[in-house]
């Protein structure tokens, strides 16, 4: 399976706009730029659309994990929080922060927890990111 995206940037650095566009026409010609990844500009980033990735991703592969176990999700609700980090005039990601609120009836705290933490390191997005990556998990009854 290929999924695609592209990115069309004119201009400098600072004054440029660029726009974003997927396959699925989910994001078409989404303006992003050097006011939207450092400032608080309209639009989106780089580092956003890997947040969403790995949120949705995780999620899955969570729900997948719950389903070989004969478990189903009322609800799992994850959040990830990008660390852009700059070393001298280069930048990383140096971290992902998955913050996941769950209700799984069914199986109790620690088993799900256990379960969960297996996933983060499976995910596909997981693997192919080159960054810490936590998971902070509110196990609702």
């Amino acid at each position: 399976m290929i999924r695609t995206a592209s990115a069309v940037w004119t201009g400098n650095l600072k004054e440029g706009k660029g726009h974003i566009s997927t396959q699925s026409n989910a994001l078409s010609n989404v303006q992003y730029g050097f006011n939207t990844r450092f400032e608080d500009g309209p639009g989106t980033n780089p580092e956003e659309l890997i947040g969403a990735a790995h949120a949705g991703c995780f999620s899955m592969a969570l729900a997948a994990r719950l389903t070989d176990l004969e478990l189903v999700a009322e609800r799992l609700r994850t959040r990830a929080e990008v660390t852009l980090e700059q070393s001298g005039k280069e930048f990383t990601i140096t971290a992902v922060r998955l913050e996941l609120q769950a209700k799984v009836p069914g199986v109790d705290k620690a088993e799900f927890e256990k379960i969960a933490r297996e996933v983060k390191k499976s995910c596909p997005v997981s693997k192919v990111l080159n960054a810490e990556i936590s998971l902070d998990i509110t196990f609702e009854k």
